[in-house]
């Protein structure tokens, strides 16, 4: 069992699971005795929405991005792959986008900033429920539970503005909690680059699109061939199915006739 696992299973069996009603007192702002401490030295998971919006703030292709602020752990159990946000090489290890000031990308900031406090785990069937629930992170060096600003679960979410957060990682979570890897499998090599490439590595999966026999393949919906080349969100949402289609046969892609007769 990993690391990420391991914590997983901490959060089901030991943390108080909140409702949207719920309430929590908690700030981070300047003046508040830590803040920025929490930007540094951490494990940030990105998500592929987090490498969308990041990529497009900093005016990088994905491939740059993920070259230049990323890590990708290994693990030997590792049934898909999964990116770290990289920290600056020096003795506190802080972010590559904290300021004195604050972060410098804080309109897109990851899904995991943006939601802390709070957390979201969605159980698997047989874990304690399979109902997604949240819980709070109360970390030792935050002192923003001190602070008496009060929130609702649900204010929280709308003032944190994690509505496409949430859409993209619903469409994630269809396959990360797919009974494939429920069943304790693992991806092979091969399928292990798709993955990658269509959630993380959207632009060399745009030009896979465009350069291969994919489109003599698969037959898409009329006008989709446009919008995934011209928008970010609707190519990472058609990955989302193309993947479902190439790793696991589930039929949310159509393949041309001609294809199959080939």
């Amino acid at each position: 069992m990993d690391a990420l696992e391991r914590f997983k299973q901490t959060i089901l069996a030991e943390y108080p699971r909140l409702a949207e009603n719920d309430t929590f007192r908690f700030a981070c702002r300047p003046g508040v005795p830590c803040f920025n401490a929490c930007c540094a030295d951490v494990n940030i998971f990105l998500t592929p929405y987090d490498i969308l919006r990041l990529k497009n703030r900093l005016g990088l292709t994905s491939d740059e991005f993920l070259q230049k602020y990323t890590l990708v752990p290994i693990e030997e159990h590792q049934q898909y792959p999964v990116i770290l946000l990289k920290m600056q090489d020096n003795e506190a290890k802080t972010c590559h986008f904290v300021t004195e000031k604050g972060c410098s990308v804080y309109e897109d900031r990851p899904w995991a900033c943006r939601y802390y406090p709070l957390g979201l785990a969605s159980p698997r069937e047989g874990e304690g429920g399979n109902e997604e629930f949240f819980f709070l992170l109360h970390e030792e060096v935050c002192r923003g539970f001190e602070e008496q600003d009060e929130w609702t679960v649900a204010r929280w979410r709308e003032d944190q503005g994690v509505t496409p957060y949430d859409e993209f990682g619903r469409l994630f979570k269809d396959l990360t909690l797919h009974s494939y890897f429920r069943a304790q499998k693992q991806l092979d090599a091969g399928r292990m680059e798709l993955f990658h490439m269509a959630c993380y590595d959207l632009d060399t999966f745009r030009r896979f699109i465009r350069e291969s026999t994919f489109l003599q393949r698969f037959d898409l919906e009329p006008g989709q061939e446009e919008r995934i080349m011209a928008d970010d969100e609707e190519l990472l949402r058609f990955g989302f199915r193309w993947l479902l289609f190439a790793l696991f046969g589930d039929k949310t892609i159509k393949v041309k006739p001609s294809a199959l007769r080939g």
